[in-house]
């Protein structure tokens, strides 16, 4: 067992705790969130001296350990441009948890992220959640699968029309391409579940769950036009989406807020490396916030390295989110936006044991890191 004790503690679920406490079962459970805990004889326990207490931080959507650090194209294992449509790749698949990227990512805190395929193609395949530390990643997971990939505006159309002069050439294309994979998949389930046995196609199972609604699409929308497009066509098939970068979000804010789905905000760290991008600003968090929209802040890893994430929800609230908005938009909000709120992204009874000892509050203060982390209930980083 694990007591986390005399802590500053934002549980996430609540109000904080001054001086508070975390117990932690051998099963790497919650046991008790409060002031006064005690703990069996042989408990571990860590005095947190006052210092900031919080969830792991999670990031709704990355590509960490599909695109290695520090390595070219021998580490790029996250998008399969040979078809536009790859619902059938899986991004356990891909993931290499040896990826130095990992490792950084516990020392500032996060202890878990919903990782994928690229957005090259226009249906990509699967995202999974994992914890961020282990060997092997089939014993990381948290939800396989959470999100099937989707792409719409630039990225399709420069990998196939400009490069190879293929579908999709333009956005008209990538919306048809979608269309096409949906109806298709909604005749072979009629097909399967009235007994005509159609012969098997493993895309089209892939895309089963999307079309049941049981697993949302994850739409890589930058563009105003591009993220409406993902609510029509979702709107069309009865289906379930993310609203992933959302760009141009705080433009049709209102609009979104009426659709209420999700929106995973980000990249907002660094260049502008291609025309979608150029109206990013650490403002936008906050636009779609006041417009009512369901938010989190994503790195998009690698292109913002993750161990960056708690700083972009500092820098956002900078930029006016309000702090507690920001300290949700990294724990609670993407646990329970991507469906693992159930394990992860507050401090509650009967969730996993993922904690942050913080050296100081990293929504404030540039340079704040992990002084301990805490993932099962087991310390995987002490700074000293």
């Amino acid at each position: 067992m694990l007591l986390i004790r005399n802590g500053y503690i934002k549980t996430m679920a609540g109000t904080d705790l001054d001086g508070g406490s975390v117990l932690i079962g051998d099963d790497g459970k919650i046991i008790a969130v409060g002031s006064d805990l005690t703990a069996p004889e042989g408990t571990e326990i860590i005095d947190a001296g006052g210092k900031l207490v919080t969830p792991g931080c999670v990031d709704a959507h990355c590509h960490i350990g599909l695109d290695n650090e520090g390595m070219g194209w021998e580490g790029h294992d996250y998008n399969e441009i040979v078809d536009p449509l790859t619902p059938q790749m899986r991004a356990i698949d891909s993931i290499n948890p040896q990826d130095e990227a990992f490792g950084l990512a516990i020392q500032n805190g996060v202890t878990s992220a919903c990782t994928g395929p690229g957005s090259a193609n226009v249906v990509g395949g699967t995202f999974v959640a994992i914890k961020l530390c282990g060997k092997r990643v089939d014993k990381m997971i948290i939800k396989d699968p959470i999100a099937m990939k989707c792409a719409f505006g630039e990225n399709p159309k420069r990998c196939y029309g400009q490069g190879g002069k293929k579908a999709p050439m333009t956005r008209m294309g990538t919306a048809a391409l979608l269309r096409e994979i949906l109806f298709k998949t909604r005749r072979y389930l009629e097909d399967k579940e009235a007994g005509k046995n159609p012969g098997f196609d493993m895309k089209l199972e892939a895309m089963i769950p999307v079309i049941k609604g049981e697993l949302p699409l994850k739409c890589h929308a930058h563009r105003a036009d591009d993220i409406l497009t993902s609510i029509r066509i979702a709107k069309e098939f009865g289906i379930s989406v993310t609203l992933d970068h959302c760009t141009d979000g705080s433009v049709i804010a209102d609009e979104l807020a009426e659709e209420g789905f999700p929106a995973f905000v980000g990249p907002t760290l660094g260049g502008k490396s291609k025309i979608e991008l150029r109206n990013k600003s650490f403002t936008k968090p906050n636009d779609l916030y006041l417009a009512g929209v369901p938010i989190s802040i994503i790195t998009d890893a690698p292109v913002i390295p993750l161990h960056y994430l708690p700083m972009c929800a500092g820098l956002a609230e900078d930029a006016g989110l309000p702090y507690e908005e920001a300290w949700k938009a990294i724990t609670i909000n993407p646990a329970t936006q991507t469906g693992i709120g159930d394990r992860v992204g507050s401090l509650e009874v009967g969730k996993d044991g993922d904690l942050v000892i913080w050296t100081d509050d990293p929504i404030t203060t540039v340079g704040a890191a992990a002084e301990v982390t805490v993932v099962d209930g087991k310390v995987v980083y002490h700074r000293s």
